[in-house]
């Protein structure tokens, strides 16, 4: 089995489309994933520490690459595959609601709406998980934060940032993400427990984002998923 998994720049059930992408990989014999990641994607994946993992699941063999949007145009020759049905399925989880929107306005501006829209003339199944699914309040998870109550601004976490993704301000220090890979670096020097990984916050769908959600439930050939783990439930296999 072929499949092209799309990640878009969501945080939000990011780590579970992850722990779906292996469990699918461990159980279902001969499966080929091809990774195609949004520019925002690759930032969000990389911030979240999940990059090399990433890497290991579409290992860079035919039809196992991982194709990076800043590297391809929308355009890609990968996105013909699917024109052409060469997947068996398209999987888009988590789906941002900018991508969402543009998919139901039919807008394919980027890889992944370009990826999906192939799909759908392609006669290829797409099953998207949206991270605006119904109207109300979700809780996600951030990547690493700094909480300043516990920072004595020893500044030990800046000296050991690989990539120079802590800033030191008038006075407190912060995390400036679109630089952070997730590495822990911090937290692992940090004496004071002031790296916070994964620290819950409260969102709210919008309406509008919702109701984008309920369109794409009207287009031919995809199937909306409410949770990245309603993915192994499609193929059978039990989380």
């Amino acid at each position: 089995m072929k499949i092209a998994w799309c990640i878009t720049g969501a945080g939000h059930l990011l780590r579970e489309s992850f722990e779906v992408m292996k469990k699918l990989k461990e159980e279902i014999e001969d499966l080929k994933v091809t990774t195609l990641l949004s520019r925002a994607g690759e930032e969000v994946v990389k911030m979240y520490g999940l990059f090399e993992e990433l890497k290991c699941i579409s290992n860079g063999n035919y039809y196992e690459e991982l194709i990076l949007e800043r590297e391809h145009p929308y355009s890609s020759p990968i996105t013909g595959r699917l024109s052409l049905g060469k997947y068996d399925y398209l999987i888009s989880s988590p789906t941002s609601g900018n991508t969402v929107a543009k998919v139901v306005n039919g807008i394919a501006d980027s890889l992944v709406t370009n990826a999906i829209a192939q799909a759908g003339k392609g006669f290829v199944k797409s099953i998207i998980v949206p991270v605006d699914y119904k109207e109300g309040i979700i809780i996600t998870k951030l990547p690493y934060s700094i909480d300043r109550k516990r920072c004595k601004l020893c500044l030990k976490c800046i000296n050991v940032c690989p990539n120079k993704a802590i800033i030191k301000r008038d006075n407190f220090v912060e995390i400036f993400l679109p630089k952070c890979v997730g590495c822990g670096k911090c937290k692992e020097i940090c004496q004071y427990n002031a790296i916070i990984e994964g620290k819950e916050i409260k969102m709210r769908v919008r309406k509008i984002d919702a109701e984008n959600t309920k369109k794409l439930m009207e287009l031919e050939d995809v199937i909306v998923l409410k949770h990245p783990y309603e993915i192994l439930d499609f193929f059978g296999i039990y989380k």
